[in-house]
């Protein structure tokens, strides 16, 4: 890859990064004084889950339309994480470990409930302990972005 497209490439990821940053501080926000007997704060921590996800996953959408064709759309979500996992040779790195892959994987699990749980309550234990993790989840990732990046930057 020559300077100028990592460049491009590399000024886009981090914008999508801040957006995940961007989310992961609501999330700390809210955590000071998150009341998890309170379902309107169980909702709307909830709702900052799924956007946290969904950066990420505009992160590695951005990663695959790159440096690859396409993902099956029937397994999309789950599809993108486990190629953001591969190391694909004489393309790309790998861009999450697989620890940081399992953490996200639990997120988008949950980003699905969210999004298709219009007669269930969320389990507040499930979203506190989700809110807890975000700050750990964020740096892993970042960790493992810098790593990708450095492997990715042209000589």
């Amino acid at each position: 890859m020559d300077e100028g497209t990592f460049s491009v490439l590399d000024a886009a990821l981090r914008a999508r990064c801040w957006d995940i940053r961007r989310v992961r501080d609501r999330i700390e926000e809210r955590r000071r004084t998150f009341d998890q007997s309170v379902a309107a704060e169980v909702d709307s921590m909830g709702y900052q889950l799924h956007n946290f996800y969904g950066a990420f996953e505009q992160l590695f959408d951005e990663v695959a339309r790159f440096f690859e064709n396409r993902i099956d759309d029937a397994r999309y979500h789950a599809d993108l994480i486990r190629r953001m996992r591969l190391e694909i040779r004489g393309i790309r790195p790998a861009l999450l470990s697989d620890a940081t892959a399992a953490e996200l994987d639990e997120l988008r699990r949950f980003r699905q409930l969210f999004r298709h749980a219009y007669s269930t309550d969320l389990d507040p234990d499930k979203v506190a302990g989700l809110a807890d993790k975000a700050p750990g989840i964020c740096r892993a990732f970042e960790q493992d972005f810098e790593i990708f990046q450095t492997r990715l930057r042209p000589a």
